[in-house]
């Protein structure tokens, strides 16, 4: 009797009602790829590259095809994706500095998702801060397999016994993690690869895992339709003798080299292929594969050669365009294996995460949640333009910021003497062969453009 009234009270109170009962609070997976160029994978249209796992991901999710990173580079775009901040606000690569604001790892999404409660964790290329920075991360996750740096001078370490490369070692530790996850507390975890990233200077950049070398052997890998000698003419002189030059004729300077090293790049995007495909299969055995949200971006563009350059930082589209993958197992079929056109940006990745697990954004972050463009109610008010801006290493790459419309991008050289201008009809030109700005029938757009990057720049801090 008293067992049917105390049920009659908690019914009273809907703590009984299945509909009143709050959902589970879904997992978070965040895929981090280190240089990964947004079209080398399968799923973004490249025919040699092997990355059947990834793809399988776009199959399940949303690919955003107009996917974007405010500043290409490592430690700047990776302080963005925490902080949901554009590199003004958040003060990394900002005049050289790699430490965050005093205070603001409260407010990143991995800070947010602990105090939630959430089993958090990180492993792999931390990439932000130096030391001081690294050692406070020890006690900022539960679980901690951060490094600084590149990650290690090499793939795989010389005096490691067992040969394991890097990429290997970062998988076995997300299936540790997984392990230490206990039913009923849910979970967040990001993987940052270090992989593609070139190992600078070693004999042998791109050192892929021992089970896929040679796997593109007698394959020829295509250069990107701009790695022409014609588009590097076509750039402003203090950007020929940058350090995207140097690093070209590191790589490209001559095409047996250039193939190596493209081989090299591929196999090293099968090897973060494979991990991602154990991790997604740890998950469906463990049977939380429904109930975990996986996020794939990359933290910057890549150069392959185009405009006689490699590497990424400049305000060209294949420095700033990367690829996102976004599979919420939630989502009806009808949103499964959806090509979505809406712009996107790195700055969007902490509020999207927090959004989708039902944690508040805070209100510093400057992105906006993804949430109701993955459930195809893309708001009137969705932008349709960004503001990018590069001032890491000045002295050798010229700083660069930049308007990005849906049909035009304006790029502004900021420190040259005068002042550089490039104006791109991206509808006609998408390669951005073209630079108008000295066309007068685009004087009254021009203006226009000006005044953008002028009210962005004080915008965003």
């Amino acid at each position: 009797m008293l067992r049917i009234l105390l049920a009659l009270i908690l019914s009273s109170f809907g703590i009984l009602h299945p509909a009143s009962a709050a959902p589970a609070r879904p997992n978070v997976i965040f895929f981090l790829v280190d240089d990964l160029r947004w079209n080398a994978l399968g799923c973004m249209g490249d025919k040699i590259v092997k990355s059947p796992n990834i793809d399988r991901l776009a199959a399940r999710g949303v690919l955003f095809e107009n996917m974007f990173v405010t500043t290409s580079i490592c430690w700047s775009s990776r302080a963005t994706m925490f902080t949901g901040q554009w590199m003004r606000r958040h003060g990394v690569g900002l005049n050289d500095g790699k430490e965050m604001h005093v205070g603001a790892w409260a407010q990143t999404y991995p800070a947010q998702f602990r105090a939630a409660g959430f089993r958090t964790g990180f492993i792999g290329k931390f990439g932000v801060g130096g030391n001081k920075q690294m050692k406070e991360m020890e006690t900022a996750f539960d679980y901690w397999k951060g490094l600084p740096g590149q990650g290690g001078k090499l793939f795989i370490e010389p005096d490691d016994p067992k040969h394991q490369h890097k990429t290997a070692l970062f998988g076995d530790q997300a299936l540790e993690f997984l392990d230490g996850c206990k039913t009923g507390q849910p979970f967040c975890l990001s993987i940052s690869f270090n992989a593609v990233h070139a190992r600078d200077h070693e004999p042998r950049e791109y050192t892929p895992d021992t089970r896929d070398d040679g796997m593109f052997d007698g394959i020829n890998i295509p250069l990107p339709k701009l790695a022409t000698e014609e588009a590097f003419k076509r750039l402003p002189e203090f950007v020929q003798k940058s350090e995207g030059r140097t690093r070209w004729l590191w790589r490209f300077d001559e095409p047996q080299k250039a193939q190596g090293i493209l081989h090299d790049y591929y196999s090293l995007i099968y090897g973060v292929d494979r991990e991602i495909g154990r991790i997604v299969e740890a998950l469906e055995k463990k049977g939380v594969a429904d109930n975990t949200v996986l996020v794939f971006a990359s933290d910057n563009g890549y150069a392959l050669a185009d405009r006689g350059l490699a590497d990424k930082w400049f305000a060209y589209e294949e420095d700033m365009r990367v690829p996102l993958i976004i599979v919420d197992p939630r989502l009806p079929e009808s949103r499964r294996g959806v090509r979505e056109k809406a712009m996107a940006l790195n700055v969007d990745i902490a509020p999207t995460l927090l959004d989708l697990a039902g944690l508040p954004v805070p209100s510093v972050m400057q992105g906006r949640s993804l949430k109701p463009v993955l459930a195809g109610q893309k708001p009137a008010d969705w932008r349709t333009e960004f503001f990018y801006e590069h001032h890491a290493v000045p002295n050798r790459i010229p700083p660069v910021e930049a308007v990005r419309t849906e049909r035009w991008k304006y790029i502004r050289w900021i420190k040259a003497e005068p002042v550089v201008e490039e104006l791109y009809d991206l509808q006609s030109d998408p390669l951005e062969e073209k630079n108008v700005v000295a066309d007068s029938a685009n004087a009254a757009l021009l203006k226009e453009m000006r005044e953008k990057w002028e009210r962005y720049r004080q915008e965003k801090e």
